[in-house]
C-alpha cells in the first residue's frame, strides 16, 4: 500500500544568492507585497500562516504573491499540519542586497507617515 500524500506540494525556494535583482525589485514594487514582508518583519519566525494576513485579496491572489516572494528569497513557507508558515529570509536576503530591504521598508513607514502610501 503506498504512504498516504501531502495535501499539497512543498513550496518551491530561491535562495537569494540566484536572484537578479530586477526579481527582487518587482518583488518589493507591490503594495500587497510590501505589507506582507512588513508584516513579516513585525513577526518572530514561523509564527504567521498564510491565512493571518489582513490583505485586499483573495486566496489565490494571496498565494501568487507570496510564490512571487519566494522566487525573490525574501520569504521562506514550511507546512505545519493544515496550515502553511512563513519566514522572512531578513539575514539571507541582506546578505545579497545589503540595505535594500531596510531601505524599502523604512520608505514605505515615511510613505505611511505623510499620507502617500498604498491604503493596503
Amino acid at each position: 500500500m503506498a504512504p498516504p500524500r501531502a495535501h499539497r506540494y512543498p513550496p518551491e525556494h530561491t535562495h537569494p544568492d540566484d536572484v537578479p535583482l530586477i526579481t527582487a525589485l518587482a518583488a518589493l514594487a507591490d503594495p500587497v507585497r510590501i505589507k506582507l514582508v512588513r508584516d513579516l518583519a513585525a513577526s518572530a519566525e514561523w509564527e504567521r500562516s498564510c491565512g493571518s494576513f489582513d490583505v485586499p485579496v483573495g486566496k489565490a491572489a494571496l498565494s501568487h504573491h507570496f510564490a512571487a516572494l519566494r522566487a525573490a528569497g525574501l520569504v521562506e513557507q514550511r507546512d505545519i499540519g493544515p496550515k502553511r508558515f512563513n519566514r522572512l529570509r531578513w539575514t539571507e536576503f541582506d546578505s545579497r542586497f545589503p540595505g535594500l530591504l531596510e531601505l524599502v521598508l523604512r520608505d514605505h513607514r515615511a510613505a505611511v507617515a505623510v499620507g502617500t502610501a498604498s491604503s493596503c
